[in-house]
């Protein structure tokens, strides 16, 4: 235990303050005798007190011990974790019992192990959750640097390949460095594999349709061998060649010919033989394609687009037909190759929600088109509602308040056995929440859920004003035990003959087996003679696909195989809106020219007539071109973020539209609402730049023009549909900069917008390759390592000799603690205590001499008799004096009063005590000191003294006198 100080030069006042204190000591105090020493004892001790706090005084206790914080690089550079757990087992065993350890793990982040504690659980795991994508060490450290408080001997072992991609570990060294904490090194040897890797792919970033190009492939390979090298445009194979690879970099060069027009992405694959790693095998470059546009269209039966695909092959658009919607791309960038998309009567249970967003967001932001084409698995009747592909349409499938339509009594029948658990529910709860939205206020539901047993979760209930409430029902659907199908169906048939609707609908999901099979002929007797009908829907292939789809056949309802369960909303919705049968208007009519705008000359020589449509709702802000009688749009349009949608509620296979389809002018009508849903830009403003290092993706973009917005930011949008965006510094005029973080590696689009959020320049593509983790070693991680450990004062230690850790004896250090704030707070008492000392009148002689006798003995007097007070004697002759005052200053005691005859009565005279005698006379001709002078009595019979007003005698005050000369000795005993 000690005492140091921060500024000891502080310590210097005390000299000056001294010879202050002295001087008022001799100077005029105002104060006198006990009371002045108190007063100067209490003050000269609050300035030294003052001076001890701002010198910055602290105690501190000398410390002999350790603390250790282990750094473990979880990394996929990394061998298998065991090995670091057993290694620091070991050294944690050869510890004393005052030292202390924790664990961090390091990967894209750092993350707590254990925090400081006496020892290491003899069966410790590395489990923090973790991202081996990426190394930073820096993290790490920094993490491991917060545990520990510099005070003691306090340590990092950083066990690592030295691999780092993120983050700087000689930064974070500097850093403890100053905080005085040293860092060890454990180099661990990286996983030694055959690899090669496709660490580049380079095309031109602008080409023409049918220029020739060479895609530049660099490959680094640790063994040698023969390969095959394969390139694809999109999903195209477009080349393969047998290369020879040496050990290190190895370059080709390969002849390809941009034959369509967008934006494509070309990829480079090695494959070898022995080669142990795969993750590396792939590269990605983008590129864009000029020439005419190209239009993708899908179509919801094989070979009904012939119309259309006739009329883009007459206006010299580049097409492509996809003949089936689960051929759509799960990969946002392949969307970017097209201008437009054209749906043809395509049901939204084939297409899913997942691809819906990737359209959704490559029309909002990247400019491509879309149009919709009616047909009786279109639109409401599609299952499109509150998807994603309704919000980039002009028109809603909502039909609220427009026509008169059937009372509908619908039950929905859902699966919630244990193997629902997950999105299969969530999925399945969208789709019973989307189905009563579009349910009216006459309307009847029922939700039953099933297991081994049933549960009404919204039993039979009228609609009306309950949606709300009935949607929190649904919400409330938790997933648990078996699966019996026959005794919810047979249930909902029950319930269901007790409603009151003019059509009845069941629909009924499940994921797995029942537990039974009979019974189901006469359930479906039932429903026949009831009118009512049956869907089924089987998620996933575990689902008994034949027994439901028997059911379907005989509740004359559709069955659904749902592979993916993004795909239930859509199947939930298309089900309520075809059993309502409100949507498909089936009568011709003259459609009406309504807001044309750029269009009304494709329509002056008048319009043929239609023979059906699905019914639709525009929505506020779209352009209906030509509409119904009811009135429902025929054609809309409007501007949907960067892109433009068109909706076309009627079928382009003849069945509704044989009059337009026949039309001279059909095809140049096509042709123009394609055209006008093509992307707005002729050619990008912007040289747009990317540059990937670790997990950070840098951005320089230059205007073409040298000028360019205030503001402009990029939008990055990946597979996972989350666009990113990124705000863009300008640095001069027309050239900007910004970053972005990436923890997923993928294909990326990019766009960039200005300040009002509209897209100004081409989409573009943006590869981020495989993680970094990955790449083959092509420096020296270990001599990073030797660096930090010199840099921090650590050691470079061994994996053969863990106890080595421990083995040197600690270095003391001391463990401070500022007093600082008790100097303060005593400095604060002893002031209060000095204000009363000089401020208070009390009896502090008493008080002192109170507070002293405990230390110091009392003297007897002769005899074995205590002496008397001196306070009591100093009462006592006080007495005498006034007693003698008031007496005349007559010393010897009088003899006693005789009472005295007074004229008109008598009265007795009071007995003065001896000891007046000795009192002091007053001044001839003056009173005593408080009294007023006595007067002579009146002379005349009859006349006696007055009482009021008569002066105290000193009689009287000797008897007060006497009074408390006898308390005070009653006190003193």
């Amino acid at each position: 235990m000690g005492v140091q100080f921060n500024h000891p030069w502080l310590l210097l006042l005390l000299i000056p303050l001294a010879a202050f204190m002295f001087y008022a000591y001799k100077s005029d105090f105002r104060l006198s005798g006990t009371r002045k020493n108190i007063a100067v004892l209490l003050r000269s001790a609050v300035i030294l007190l003052l001076v001890l706090a701002v010198s910055g005084m602290q105690s501190f206790t000398v410390l002999q011990q350790k603390k250790i914080v282990y750094v473990a690089d979880r990394s996929a550079s990394m061998p298998e974790a065991g090995q670091a757990e057993d290694w620091m087992l070991k050294s944690a065993a050869s510890k004393k019992a005052d030292d202390t350890v924790g664990v961090v793990s390091a990967s894209l982040q750092g993350a707590y192990e254990q925090k400081l504690m006496n020892h290491l659980p003899a069966n410790f795991k590395l489990n923090a959750a973790q991202k081996p994508e990426f190394t930073n060490l820096e993290s790490g450290l920094m993490l491991a640097g917060n545990l520990l408080d510099g005070r003691s001997d306090s340590r990092i072992v950083l066990i690592s390949d030295g691999k780092e991609n993120v983050g700087s570990m000689l930064a974070a060294g500097r850093m403890l460095k100053n905080q005085g904490i040293a860092v060890d090194v454990l180099p661990s040897p990286s996983r030694q594999v055959k690899d090669a890797a496709v660490e580049e792919v380079n095309v031109p970033r602008k080409l023409y349709q049918a220029e020739s190009f060479s895609i530049e492939v660099l490959v680094r390979s640790t063994f040698k061998g023969q390969g095959e090298l394969r390139l694809y445009e999109d999903t195209r194979e477009i080349g393969r060649e047998t290369v020879d690879v040496a050990v290190g970099e190895n370059r080709y060069a390969v002849k390809a010919l941009a034959k369509t027009t967008g934006l494509h992405r070309y990829r480079a694959e090695i494959f070898m033989e022995g080669d142990q790693q795969s993750a590396n095998n792939a590269g990605y470059a983008f590129t864009r394609v000029d020439g005419s546009p190209k239009v993708l269209i899908v179509e919801g039966k094989k070979g009904t687009s012939a119309n259309i695909a006739s009329a883009l092959s007459s206006g010299l658009i580049q097409y492509e037909v996809m003949s089936s919607p689960a051929l759509l791309p799960n990969e946002m960038a392949k969307y970017a190759a097209y201008d437009s998309i054209i749906f043809n009567n395509v049901s939204g249970d084939q297409v899913g929600e997942r691809r819906m967003e990737m359209i959704e967001q490559a029309v909002k932001s990247y400019g491509v088109g879309f149009m919709m084409v009616g047909g009786e698995e279109s639109f409401g009747m599609g299952g499109y509602f509150k998807t994603p592909l309704e919000r980039a349409l002009p028109v809603s499938m909502e039909l609220e308040g427009k026509r008169q339509i059937p009372s509908l009594g619908l039950i929905l029948v859902i699966d919630r056995s244990g193997s629902m658990e997950g999105d299969k529910m969530e999925m399945a709860k969208e789709a019973a929440i989307r189905t009563v939205e579009l349910l009216r206020s006459k309307d009847t539901v029922g939700v039953l859920a099933f297991d081994s047993t049933n549960w009404w979760v919204v039993p039979p209930t009228k609609v009306g004003d309950k949606k709300q409430e009935i949607i929190g029902e649904i919400q409330s659907i938790q997933s648990d035990g078996g699966t019996d199908i026959y005794p919810a169906a047979a249930e909902a048939v029950e319930e269901m003959i007790k409603i009151t609707a003019q059509r009845k609908h069941i629909i009924l999901m499940t994921d797995g087996q029942s537990a039974g099979s009979d019974g189901y002929d006469s359930l479906l007797e039932t429903m026949g003679s009831e009118k009512i009908t049956m869907s089924t829907v089987a998620v996933g292939m575990d689902a008994d696909a034949n027994l439901l789809e028997s059911l379907a056949d005989g509740g004359k309802g559709r069955f659904y195989m749902a592979d993916d369960e993004a795909t239930i909303p859509a199947i939930f919705s298309r089900e309520a809106a075809m059993i309502s049968k409100s949507y498909i208007v089936d009568k011709p009519f003259v459609p009406a020219l309504q807001d044309a705008g750029d269009w009304r000359r494709l329509f002056e020589g008048g319009v043929p007539q239609i023979y059906g449509y699905v019914a639709t709702t525009p929505k506020p802000a779209a352009q209906t071109v030509l509409s119904s009688p009811e009135p429902d749009p025929l054609l809309a349009r409007w501007q949907y973020g960067s892109g433009r949608t068109v909706a076309w509620t009627s079928d382009m296979m003849g069945k509704w539209s044989k009059d337009w389809v026949s039309w001279p002018a059909f095809s140049n009508v096509l042709t123009q609402m394609v055209k006008w849903t093509f992307p707005q830009f002729t050619a990008s403003p912007y040289d747009v730049k990317t540059e990937v290092e670790g997990n950070k993706v840098h951005f320089q973009v230059n205007a073409v023009s040298g000028s360019g917005p205030e503001q402009l930011q990029a939008v990055v949008t990946g597979d996972q549909l989350k666009p990113s965006k990124v705000e863009l510094v300008q640095e001069a005029p027309g050239s900007y900069s910004g970053e972005m973080t990436v923890e997923q590696p993928g294909s990326f689009l990019l766009s960039l917008e200005d300040g009002s959020g509209k897209s100004v320049a081409m989409p573009s593509g943006l590869v981020v390759p495989y993680s970094p983790e990955y790449r083959i070693e092509t420096g020296n991680a270990g001599k990073e390592l030797e660096r930090l450990a010199e840099m921090t004062g650590g050691r470079v230690l061994s994996w053969d000799k863990p106890e080595q850790l421990f083995a040197a004896a600690p270095r003391p250090s001391r463990q401070l603690h500022d007093l600082g704030y008790e100097l303060l707070v005593a400095a604060l008492l002893l002031w209060v205590a000095d204000v009363a000392v000089r401020r208070l009148a009390l009896p502090w002689g008493r008080i002192g001499a109170r507070l002293a006798a405990p230390f110091r003995g009392r003297p007897k007097a002769a005899g074995g008799a205590e002496p008397a007070d001196a306070g009591l004697g100093r009462l006592a002759a006080r007495k005498q004096r006034a007693a003698a005052f008031y007496g005349g200053g007559s010393a010897a005691p009088p003899a006693p009063a005789q009472p005295q005859a007074r004229a008109g009565g008598k009265e007795a005279g009071a007995k003065r005590p001896a000891s007046e005698a000795s009192r002091p006379a007053a001044p001839k001709g003056m009173a005593p000191r408080g009294t007023q002078a006595a007067r002579p009595p009146e002379a005349g019979p009859g006349k006696k003294a007055a009482a009021a007003g008569k002066p105290p005698q000193p009689d009287d005050r000797s008897a007060s006198m006497d009074r408390l000369l006898a308390a005070r000795k009653r006190n003193s005993r």
